[in-house]
């Protein structure tokens, strides 16, 4: 499962760039700009954490994460301070952080899968894990979570997190298979989303 764990760590780095991304456009100071990285990087699996009652949080039990999260926070904040980051294709971190939603999700369905709860439950989780950071972010800088806007982001998360569970328990497939599965999906979903520039449609009242 070692594909697992670089995919999460390159997760990690995407949305903590995200998050200090977000703050710069906000004029935040330094500090502001590293708690909102590491926020949207480990948030969603702090919270899933908590709801499970899992033992200790991720990010204590093995602080890799919290390490990578913060490092890259730093990190990028000396980039936006002394270099352009116009220098990067635009296209680039959308794609990175399609990889890294779409194993979040997985890695989330697995540990609500450990914990013995219904199929349900591991979506949620799933789902949480993959967009709790980016809700946590985007509250902390008073903007509308993109998860509750047109973008098919969330749904691609429901979506693949529904296959993991379905072919887990459904199909009887191994946990290990059942999780690619839902991970190529949910992948697959998000960035035919981003090149097709696909939207939900609103909800709203007739005039």
């Amino acid at each position: 499962m070692n594909y697992i764990f670089w995919c999460d760590i390159l997760g990690t780095i995407v949305f903590a760039i995200s998050g200090v991304l977000l703050a710069s456009k906000k004029e935040m100071d330094p500090i502001g700009a590293l708690v909102l990285g590491v926020i949207t990087a480990i948030g969603g699996g702090t919270i899933r954490d908590i709801i499970l009652n899992n033992g200790p949080i991720f990010w204590i039990t093995d602080s890799t994460d919290l390490w990578v999260a913060i490092i890259t926070s730093l990190f990028t904040m000396l980039i936006i301070r002394y270099c352009s980051i116009d220098m990067y294709p635009k296209w680039l971190l959308p794609i990175l952080d399609a990889i890294g939603l779409a194993v979040f999700v997985g890695i989330g369905v697995n540990k609500a899968a450990a914990c013995d709860v219904n199929g349900l439950i591991m979506i949620c989780m799933g789902v949480l894990t993959g967009v709790g950071g980016g809700i946590l972010r985007d509250v902390l800088a008073r903007d509308i979570p993109m998860v509750f806007r047109t973008d098919i982001y969330a749904t691609a998360c429901l979506i693949g997190g529904a296959v993991h569970v379905t072919c887990y328990l459904c199909l009887g497939l191994a946990l290990e298979t059942a999780n690619l599965l839902g991970i190529i999906v949910t992948l697959t979903i998000r960035l035919f989303a981003i090149y097709l520039h696909l939207k939900l449609p609103t909800v709203h009242t007739k005039k």
